[in-house]
């Protein structure tokens, strides 16, 4: 089952080595992972998606992770959590004269944005929850996906939970 765990940190040196390393010391794959900064320059959002199946020992990861020092939050987003997600992907695309509209059609169905377009390709950008962004990719990578980046999950939980 993938789980979305969100830690606010002091936006310090090695604090994202070592919140990778724990996960990684108790034989989690990190899947996705994102850093930013906050609206606050001291502060960082790390937002984590793992794969883990035993409930138990994630639970207990989120307990070390909370007492890493420079860690100030600690949330795990589950089904019982009322969260936003999303995700950026952009990608370029080979596009021909021929497939330029097709392709530009598909991307306004989504409400992808166009960034960039050349006599031979286009670059695409596209965010939204992780199922929007598996059907963008279905329907446009036919068309021949020459880049791709990805930013993987952020997350913030829904209501008023304004950072420290």
């Amino acid at each position: 089952m993938r789980h979305t765990i969100s830690a606010l940190v002091e936006n310090k040196f090695g604090v994202l080595a070592r919140i990778a390393g724990m996960f990684s010391g108790r034989g989690f794959n990190i899947d996705t992972l994102n850093v930013g900064p906050t609206h606050d320059p001291l502060l960082s959002r790390i937002t984590i998606t793992v794969i883990a199946e035993a409930e138990t020992t994630l639970d207990q990861a989120i307990k070390q992770l909370d007492k890493l020092i420079n860690v100030i939050q600690v949330t795990h987003f589950s089904e019982r959590t009322s969260f936003v997600a999303r995700e950026l992907v952009m990608l370029k695309l080979a596009a021909s004269h021929q497939t330029r509209s097709e392709i530009i059609e598909i991307a306004e169905i989504f409400r992808a944005k166009i960034v960039d377009v050349s006599p031979d390709s286009i670059i695409i950008e596209c965010t939204g929850n992780e199922n929007k962004i598996r059907a963008f990719l279905e329907l446009i990578t036919p068309f021949g996906i020459q880049e791709m980046a990805r930013t993987g999950m952020l997350a913030l939980p829904r209501g008023y939970n304004a950072e420290r």
